[in-house]
């Protein structure tokens, strides 16, 4: 047994990409030990049904990124594909472990399910393990009283400045000699205009050209799919997987409303980060809502699940054209408006009637941005099994009209419909006989025919549903819903 180990601390990155404003790297370099940075692609993760290789990519861009950064650093981040446990255990054949900082990650069963087995791990092992808080999400909290000031103290604080002394870090040779006892992860990425692309610095030009032009039209833009592309800040990916923490964009936020010209942009921007923070601290605090309905008055709604629904739903091929425009759209690019997020649950679970569980993984699989605090919590909430909320029922085809008026979107991501007259884009289904010989257009050959009727569809789920909100299980469950986190939704951010 080897007793002259060299002494290391490990800085174990999750869903914290970035150098700066980074608490567990500033509290490890601080204590005068070399620090190893760590990042393990998890093959459980990897296999796990919420995931993709799009998550992946993004990740390894990510770390590309901060390699980047470290480069005068003398270090780089130890990437590796294995699990936890097996990675820590080469380690300590090496190194003596002194302490591991990472922070608290709200995240999937699986992931907290491995966490308690790192504790235990450490406990045996005698290696500090501490986990901070990230983005002002507390976790054990037992209510919400004062939750708001907390997070907002939080945000106030001053960032964590990154120290970059070669000094503080495990240096690139040793790292180089740790990749040969481990499976060493290829970062390479083959390059995609369509996705965005993970790292920092592309998080910070995301965030400097939304304040510099694109804030301009975020309030009249934000529910339109084509133009809230750019007219959004489109940094939900980059606060996902953190590449930039909430506080660094929040505090970036107020120093430009001190100058801006237009606040009610920017105010709306920012109350929209306070929403995403509420509802990621209401999974933290019930969790099994990745599973079951938060309001134990709907586990008596059985839905029949309907496999050609689902894969039309999953490929757009349902017959509503924005309704197949925005799943086609969110499968090629990673990226929908939150409305069209909303739009496509709605259907899916009210004019489909399909169990929101059923939608879970595909849409995971789908969003570039998936959080699983943001993820659970909305698709329970657009289903209408909350009990809290206002049962919200939307309409593709009053939304295609209003939102889409012209049909660029819809002509963009349904190329089936991009010769056909404006009259006809939104509603194929209402064309005629000789409305269809005159375009050489066939509905049910070139485009699908709908696979439900959403009139009959619509009243049939909110008559369900509202008599549900009836029953005194929910009513019981929205009042203790309400009670644990103290305040009603911040509402349906778009």
């Amino acid at each position: 047994m080897n007793t002259n180990k060299k002494h290391i601390n490990v800085v174990w990155f999750k869903r914290d990409l970035r150098l700066q404003d980074n608490e567990a790297i500033f509290n490890a370099t601080k204590t005068g030990i070399p620090t190893l940075l760590l990042y393990v692609f998890e093959k459980s993760l990897e296999n796990d049904s919420h995931y993709s290789p799009r998550h992946w990519n993004f990740i390894k861009q990510s770390l590309v990124d901060i390699n980047k950064q470290l480069e005068k650093s003398n270090t780089q981040v130890l990437a590796v594909s294995s699990e936890v446990l097996q990675v820590f255990n080469i380690l300590e054949e090496t190194y003596k472990i002194e302490t591991v900082y990472s922070h608290q990650e709200t995240g999937l069963k699986i992931t907290y399910e491995r966490d308690k087995t790192f504790k235990r791990f450490c406990k045996n092992n005698q290696i500090n393990w501490i986990e901070n808080t990230n983005n002002g999400i507390f976790r054990a909290l037992r209510n919400r009283t004062n939750w708001v000031s907390k997070w907002e103290d939080y945000m106030n604080q001053p960032q964590f400045i990154f120290d970059g002394k070669p000094d503080n870090f495990l240096n690139t040779e040793a790292i180089l000699e740790l990749e040969k006892a481990l499976e060493k992860t290829n970062l390479e990425t083959v390059p995609d205009a369509i996705f965005q692309k993970g790292g920092s610095n592309m998080a910070q030009k995301y965030l400097q050209t939304f304040f510099d032009e694109r804030y301009h039209n975020y309030n009249s833009h934000i529910s339109k799919p084509l133009l809230a592309r750019k007219s959004c800040s489109r940094l939900s990916p980059y606060i996902a997987w953190g590449n930039l923490s909430s506080r660094q964009v929040l505090q970036k936020a107020a120093t430009f409303l001190l100058t801006c010209n237009n606040k009610k942009q920017i105010d709306s921007f920012v109350s929209r980060l306070t929403w995403q923070a509420h509802f990621i601290q209401k999974f933290e605090m019930e969790e099994v809502m990745e599973f079951e309905s938060v309001n134990k008055g709907f586990h008596s709604l059985k839905k029949k699940v309907n496999e050609n629904y689902i894969e039309a739903w999953k490929t757009g091929q349902t017959g509503f054209p924005l309704i197949d425009a925005c799943m086609r759209c969110l499968n090629e690019t990673g990226y929908l408006n939150f409305r069209m997020r909303a739009m496509l649950v709605s259907f899916f679970t009210h004019n489909l009637w399909q169990p929101w569980q059923e939608a879970t993984q595909h849409l995971s699989q789908m969003f570039l941005d998936f959080e699983p605090g943001i993820h659970f919590p909305q698709l329970q909430m657009q289903a209408g099994e909350t009990g809290i909320n206002m049962l919200r029922i939307y309409n593709p085809i009053k939304n295609s009209y209003e939102h889409d008026a012209d049909g660029e979107f819809i002509k963009k991501w349904v190329p089936e419909l991009r010769d056909l007259p404006r009259a006809f884009v939104h509603e194929p289904y209402k064309m005629t006989y000789l409305d269809q010989k005159f375009n050489d257009f066939e509905v049910g050959v070139n485009y699908p025919k709908p696979i439900v009727n959403m009139e009959r569809t619509r009243k049939f789920a909110s008559d369900f549903l509202w008599k549900m909100k009836k029953n005194p299980l929910v009513k019981e469950e929205s009042s203790r819903i309400l009670k644990l986190h103290t305040m009603a939704d911040i509402g349906d951010s778009e």
